[in-house]
């Protein structure tokens, strides 16, 4: 039997596999609809995630939110997790600026992220950013190389490849309509694996 989500998250709380645990405040667990059948993978907490405790809630959360909300998928009825659990930083003043987890990190957290596709059960899942796709499908992909279509497989979910809203969030500003746009087109490719509305047919070909 696949494991229980709940005991995964009890579990998490007092991981330290790898030495993030030390300067991170907290375990940040993936949260949603424990049947989801679209999982969004990201990169690892930032600040504002890793202060409350939940994922994707701080300025890329709001980002994402905005475009799931323009792609037609209700956040609710997904689940959101990342790649690693513990929020990596480096100072710079007085803040805490990300710095990206190495690949002995991402391993380090990967039972985790094994253990919610495992439990959930998804039939999509979809990568936000490297180090989800290097965490999932190859170490050696690219995002430009993958972007942009669904990925099927003969055994587990499909994939779906785009960029990390916190990337939205650097682009230049006369770039960021263009960059934002794409990304909600592809969110868009992700909105027939949602549950057909009650009382109507399933179509996994609808627009």
């Amino acid at each position: 039997m696949p494991p229980d989500l709940a005991e995964l998250r009890r579990e998490a709380q007092s991981c330290k596999a790898c030495p993030l645990w030390i300067h991170a405040t907290q375990t940040v667990f993936g949260e949603g609809d424990p049947q989801a059948r679209i999982v969004l993978v990201g990169e690892q907490p930032g600040d504002a995630e890793d202060r409350a405790g939940h994922p994707f809630v701080g300025p890329a959360g709001q980002v994402l939110d905005r475009a799931l909300a323009e792609a037609g998928i209700d956040r609710a009825a997904i689940y959101v997790t990342n790649a690693v659990k513990h929020f990596k930083w480096e100072p710079r003043g007085k803040r805490r600026m990300h710095k990206t987890p190495l690949q002995q990190e991402i391993a380090a957290c990967r039972r985790w992220i094994e253990g919610e596709l495992a439990a959930i059960r998804p039939d999509l899942v979809v990568c936000l950013g490297a180090t989800a796709v290097h965490a999932l499908i190859d170490r050696e992909a690219t995002i430009t190389g993958l972007r942009g279509r669904i990925i099927e497989r003969q055994a587990g979910p499909a994939w779906l490849v785009t960029v990390h809203p916190s990337y939205i969030l650097r682009v230049p500003p006369q770039a960021h309509s263009l960059v934002y746009q794409s990304f909600v087109a592809d969110l868009r490719l992700a909105r027939p694996f949602l549950p057909a509305p009650a009382g109507g047919p399933e179509d996994r070909e609808s627009p």
